[in-house]
């Protein structure tokens, strides 16, 4: 069984990778194998898979009244909800996060930054660019960095393989700008949660100079070899005085946006409810300020300008990729393949910086969290030494599990969503960017090293 998922998974994934050869969408592919996954897992599984043993035991106590026959199909339907919870959420998140963004682009809200941005000159671009790409991740997330800086992207880039570039390197910035802040990337939430990292500054003074490098180091190849001008798109004035954006509704939309997303972490850390119940909330606000503004024009144009028509172009495409991928690893973390994998990490190799290193790696393979979660139930957390509360194997974790997905476009929420949203080519980013991301992953490990010897 665990063997016919995997097979499942890697022939899903060749064909995630081989989507413009095989001309097959890669949210088909996605959906295929991560239904195909749970539903072989389900059908072959004669007895309750070992590390899923105690989850049992606990079900059994809760669902007395089932009978024996009923108790292990049941068991495992739950487990698939118990997956999909986490799914939904992040999913909701990012159709919440699209939604805003999508509404503030829809009122012209990004030319308050791309107006300022004045060079065409790649190199200057791309440094100004990952510099706020990296400082808006720790403060928002890496997922809804990237969105907001696709958006910001199609405003200032027009030509898309130049795009895809420029969209494919801020993935790197977002991934390394989250592993320094305890609200920047769900793994560093994860440790700072569990308390295997419950010292803020800590997090942020260890990390923030690795985390750095592994853009700055990329950045100065880029500067050595990179050539040209960026060419803007060509802006259309809307003739329709219906249609057109005051500055008054221009400068409101963005602001309301921009402070909607801050909060999102702000309403984590007060409530710790799900960080997709702030984006709702967010959401809902913009909602009722684009309707309050827009009450008086016609309908059409309430129709183009207010949320509820924003919703018609979100790409949902891009919401099923996500689902199908996050299942598929699911199905992985419930077979007990990613905790074998972490397991022979730590009997293999032993050191503490090696075993990060290859978590971080073949994060980029699988998602991030489940990896991390194995790690956190292996190593108890210690009065003192590596593993105690902000040891040094937790910090080197948050690094490597954070900045390692960038090496493929599939490795991290970040990635995933670019891919989904511009179509980025699987084969093209690991020519033209894997490199890159490689290249900074290991000077940032470097420098963390030094940093702590």
């Amino acid at each position: 069984m665990e063997i016919a998922i995997i097979t499942v998974f890697v022939l899903g994934y060749l064909a995630i990778a081989l989507e413009h050869p095989l001309r097959v969408d890669k949210a088909a592919s996605a959906l295929l194998l991560g239904t195909i996954c749970w539903a072989i897992f389900v059908l072959g599984v004669s007895d309750v898979p070992q590390n899923l043993m105690e989850y049992f035991q606990g079900f059994v106590k809760d669902n007395e009244i089932l009978q024996e026959h009923e108790l292990l199909p049941t068991f495992l339907e739950s487990r698939l909800l118990y997956h999909l919870s986490e799914i939904a959420s992040i999913l909701f998140f990012l159709l919440g996060a699209m939604t805003i963004v999508e509404t503030v682009d829809a009122h012209e809200g990004f030319r308050l930054i791309t107006d300022r941005i004045k060079t065409d000159n790649k190199v200057k671009l791309i440094w100004i660019l990952s510099t706020l790409t990296f400082f808006f991740s720790a403060i928002l997330d890496n997922l809804t960095a990237t969105i907001v800086m696709i958006s910001l992207l199609r405003k200032l880039i027009r030509d898309r393989p130049t795009r895809w570039f420029f969209v494919g390197f801020l993935v790197i910035a977002a991934n390394a700008g989250g592993a320094w802040s305890p609200i920047g990337d769900v793994t560093t939430t994860m440790l700072w949660i569990k308390k295997q990292l419950p010292d803020t500054i800590q997090i942020i003074t260890h990390l923030f100079i690795p985390s750095t490098a592994a853009v700055i180091l990329p950045l100065l190849v880029l500067t050595l070899t990179m050539r040209g001008k960026i060419y803007r798109p060509r802006v259309v004035p809307e003739q329709d005085e219906e249609m057109k954006i005051s500055d008054r509704e221009r400068k409101i939309v963005f602001t309301v946006g921009v402070l909607g997303l801050i909060f999102v972490p702000v309403f984590k850390t007060v409530t710790h409810l799900p960080p997709f119940m702030g984006m709702m909330l967010s959401l809902g606000v913009m909602w009722a300020v684009t309707e309050v503004m827009h009450r008086n024009r016609s309908y059409n144009a309430r129709k183009r300008l207010a949320v509820i028509g924003v919703l018609k172009k979100i790409d949902s495409a891009s919401v099923l990729f996500f689902l199908g991928i996050l299942l598929g690893v699911a199905a992985l973390q419930e077979v007990g393949t990613l905790g074998k994998l972490a397991s022979n990490l730590d009997e293999s190799i032993g050191d503490i910086y090696i075993i990060n290193l290859s978590i971080g790696l073949l994060s980029a393979l699988v998602d991030n969290v489940p990896l991390v979660a194995a790690a956190q139930g292996m190593y108890p957390i210690e009065t003192s030494g590596v593993f105690a509360a902000n040891g040094t194997f937790w910090l080197f974790l948050a690094y490597c599990a954070g900045t390692g997905g960038s090496a493929l476009i599939i490795g991290s929420a970040a990635g995933v969503a670019a891919m989904g949203i511009e179509r980025i080519d699987f084969i093209w980013y690991m020519k033209h960017l894997s490199w890159l991301a490689l290249l900074g992953y290991v000077a940032g490990a470097v420098v963390f090293i030094l940093q702590g010897s």
